[in-house]
């Protein structure tokens, strides 16, 4: 395990320039923390800025105003630092699982022999030992989420980016995935940034929840949920922070509470 790398984001925001000279503001003034090894999910309606805001802590766009720091250092640009999972696994169709993996290795440092053996750890992290010679189309939709997961995490990012990674899964999977991905965070002690439609989802597996607003998109509410682990989907507590963030989605003005402390 490793310690996870502190993100701040600073008064963030992010226009983008229309056909009629017109400007649109995805983003306003966003300013959080993602504490070392914290698991936080930015959740919020469609067009509220969650993927814009992923994309910017990613360094695919460094078109914004505001700051992006990890570990106190400016984010220039991509970095095998920041790895990312997409809602699409984007695995290469014509390379086995095993050579989807290990693509992500070839630009980086150690020899032959190091590299496969840090393959082969991630593989097994993410439970797919005996699937390696297996192509994309050969696996589940589960399966090559997982070969995804593996693929962000081989080179051992201090934060993983994950933008809806279970959005296309069927319920019974999702849920399952969901168990995984706790699994694998808490083995891997990265810190892990969560983009998702899905509230349940946030509060199953976050520490924090960051909630969005649209029109501009905003940040409403920083949520923490503390719950007991494992976490139970029916029971009281679960169910009270997951109308907390409901309400706040609805609410226009920020609101900073823990559990204990919440106020509308």
């Amino acid at each position: 395990m490793r310690n996870g790398g502190e993100l701040e984001i600073k008064n963030v925001t992010k226009r983008y320039a229309l056909a009629n000279g017109s400007e649109f503001t995805a983003v306003q003034s966003a300013s959080f923390i993602v504490n070392g090894g914290e698991f936080v999910s930015i959740v919020g309606s469609s067009g509220c800025g969650k993927s814009t805001l992923l994309r910017l802590i990613a360094g695919l766009d460094n078109e914004y105003e505001g700051g992006i720091f990890l570990q106190n250092t400016p984010i220039k640009g991509t970095s095998l630092s920041r790895g990312i999972v997409f809602q699409d696994h984007r695995l290469l169709p014509w390379l086995s699982l095993k050579d989807n993996i290990s693509i992500a290795l070839l630009n980086t440092e150690g020899s032959a022999k190091e590299k496969e053996q840090t393959v082969k750890e991630h593989i097994r992290l993410v439970g797919l030992e005996g699937f390696e010679k297996s192509y994309p189309h050969q696996l589940s939709g589960g399966m090559a989420q997982r070969a995804a997961i593996a693929r962000a995490l081989v080179n051992q990012p201090t934060i993983l980016l994950l933008d809806e990674p279970l959005g296309a899964l069927d319920a019974i999977t999702k849920m399952r995935m969901q168990e995984e991905l706790q699994r694998i965070w808490r083995i891997e002690g990265a810190s892990m940034i969560l983009v998702t439609h899905d509230v349940e989802e946030a509060i199953f597996l976050s520490n924090k929840i960051i909630v969005m607003n649209t029109k501009p998109g905003r940040i409403a509410a920083s949520i923490k949920v503390d719950l007991p682990e494992p976490r139970d989907r029916a029971g009281v507590e679960f169910g009270v922070i997951r109308r907390k963030v409901f309400e706040a989605m609805n609410s226009g003005a920020f609101i900073h509470e823990s559990i204990d402390n919440y106020i509308i």
